[in-house]
């Protein structure tokens, strides 16, 4: 029996792609940016969007010219630094995945795609496609944490946690923060993004002490960085890599009216009552 490959399998693995790139070229922030095509060809339809971008970097290293600008770090759509916008969708065509889990197999040959960084006030543009989404860090660090003593890992059965609680906490704790959510939105709200974050604390008992404080505390740093509020069309979980569900925005503004009506009743400091 021959082991040869067939004709169409040894056919589809030379197969490559020819693609033009129009690509957001930004020298630095505040500065005016314009989109500028590159070809590409020779590409192998199993190569990555990232892995692409770094042949088109190579040639245009190798011609003298400035290679593009993109941010990256894990390529295994964990770590959610690779948040680009193409051809106006973020992180590509598919759904469920990150840019760096984005192959070219998803292009046709000859195709044009836009590549542009994600477009928000809050997420001000580096260079190129990279953007400064530090408003994300800070939104976290306003609330996202517990004052639990830590040390050595406790008896995983000393504190009942019901599975339904678990498993909903373990759904919002997928979220990486890429801000594909931001960039889908036309009102650029960080809404599901603050959703996950509270939820997933807020859903175990370690995350009950600053529930309310939390809540509060990561709304009102999303209003001060600039995202806008939400409408309820769901452009964000459609977006999202982890499809993280909308419904934990709902449970994030009764959470937020719960905090809001217990702090306006709770008394100052000098012994006044107030919102404190």
């Amino acid at each position: 029996m021959s082991t040869e490959p067939s004709s169409s399998a040894a056919d589809s693995s030379r197969a490559t792609l020819a693609v033009t790139l129009r690509v957001w070229r930004q020298p630095a922030r505040g500065q005016p940016g314009r989109f500028v095509d590159y070809p590409a060809r020779g590409l192998n339809p199993n190569m990555s969007f990232l892995e692409m971008l770094d042949v088109v970097n190579d040639e245009l290293t190798l011609k003298g010219e400035e290679p593009i600008a993109f941010a990256h770090d894990c390529r295994e759509g964990i770590c959610g630094t690779c948040s680009l916008q193409i051809n106006g969708k973020p992180h590509g065509p598919r759904t469920g995945v990150a840019t760096c889990q984005t192959y070219m197999r998803s292009f046709r040959d000859g195709e044009t795609i836009v590549v542009e960084p994600f477009r928000a006030r809050a997420f001000p543009v580096i260079k190129d496609l990279v953007t400064d989404r530090s408003a994300f860090d800070r939104i976290q660090q306003a609330g996202g944490f517990i004052t639990a003593r830590t040390g050595s890992a406790p008896e995983a059965n000393s504190l009942p946690v019901p599975k339904d609680d678990a498993d909903l906490a373990m759904d919002a704790a997928q979220c990486i923060g890429c801000g594909a959510c931001v960039a889908a939105c036309k009102n650029a709200s960080a809404m599901l993004f603050v959703a996950a974050k509270v939820s997933h604390l807020g859903l175990l008992p370690q995350g009950q002490a600053e529930r309310e404080r939390r809540v509060l505390a990561m709304m009102r740093t999303a209003d001060e960085e600039g995202f806008g509020g939400c409408t309820n069309q769901f452009e964000c979980s459609a977006a999202c890599p982890k499809l993280i569900s909308q419904d934990f925005i709902a449970r994030l503004n009764r959470d937020f009216i719960k905090a809001s009506f217990h702090s306006a009743f709770r008394p100052k400091p000098n012994g006044g009552v107030g919102s404190g």
